[in-house]
């Protein structure tokens, strides 16, 4: 079983960048609060049915669903959540170099709840990594817009979802550790811990309604949305799961980071954007971490 964690966490890279540019697409014709809520409940019951199809054996701890659970509500509600808000304040791009200290938030708690250790070799792969990310995020500037204080809530927002994700992260391996989990089934769990959180408070906030009305007149952005949570919440959560189970919580959440590194051929071949030098030398310095961190 060589390298399965972290095959399954470029694979789960993948699959985010995919569905990034599905929900990208979906957010302006639905606006990205209805979008949260729909992708989760069409995740939720994809995985449903996988569960049931597939006769997948529901048999948790008491103590592995209130890790899932809590997972899911640290990661996908708190996690995800400042990650908008993040965005909204400092723009996407800064808001993503801001979570690529995610995977050194998620080594540490790793650490210091788990005894996780990372080595000098996974260290350096990690920081190589890290760099090449940051690179290609760096490589086109955008002009920031509001005040100093929206500027420096975006930065706290931030690393707010760096730590979310990487708690999360944390808490699934502590219930995985416990004993066999299957990923489908702890993917069901985290997400539809999330969902009990995220649908109420949309409902409330009246950012949700009439939402099967607005997917019914507008079938591409059903699509869409399906097509975002297929490729994230579905297999990309699960994927990450499986990821974490097989190797350490830092070395995955790097490897995860690589989402940016992994767009640049969607930026070029489908947006037909163009990709500068100064991105492909950031993709090669990560592609070099990412070496590393497999030879290590």
């Amino acid at each position: 079983m060589n390298y399965v964690g972290e095959t399954c966490a470029l694979l789960t890279a993948c699959c985010w960048s995919c569905s990034a540019l599905a929900f990208s697409a979906a957010t302006v014709r639905v606006g990205p609060v209805r979008l949260n809520v729909t992708r989760l409940v069409m995740a939720a019951v994809m995985l449903f049915a996988t569960v049931v199809v597939a006769g997948i054996e529901v048999r948790l701890s008491s103590s592995q669903v209130r890790n899932l659970v809590i997972s899911g509500i640290v990661g996908l509600v708190i996690g995800d959540t400042y990650l908008f808000k993040s965005y909204e304040n400092v723009g996407a791009r800064m808001g993503m170099l801001i979570m690529s200290v995610s995977p050194a938030i998620s080594a540490i708690l790793a650490y210091v709840l788990l005894g996780e250790i990372l080595g000098w070799a996974g260290a350096v792969g990690m920081l190589v990594t890290l760099i090449g990310i940051a690179i290609v995020v760096l490589d086109r500037r955008e002009v920031l817009k509001g005040s100093r204080r929206d500027h420096a809530l975006g930065v706290l927002y931030g690393f707010i979802a760096a730590a979310g994700q990487g708690g999360g992260l944390v808490l699934a391996k502590m219930a995985f550790n416990e004993g066999e989990v299957n990923g489908f089934l702890a993917s069901l769990v985290r997400i539809s811990s999330a969902m009990i959180v995220i649908v109420p408070l949309a409902w409330l906030a009246g950012k949700n309604n009439n939402s099967i009305e607005i997917y019914r007149k507008d079938k591409r952005a059903l699509w869409l949305t399906f097509l975002g949570a297929l490729l994230g919440p579905f297999f990309g959560i699960t994927l990450s799961l499986v990821s974490v189970t097989y190797t350490t919580i830092g070395i995955a959440a790097t490897l995860m980071a690589t989402v940016p590194i992994l767009m640049l051929p969607i930026v070029k071949f489908v947006l037909n954007e163009h990709v500068s030098w100064r991105a492909v030398l950031g993709a090669v310095v990560a592609v070099a971490g990412v070496a590393i961190l497999f030879l290590r």
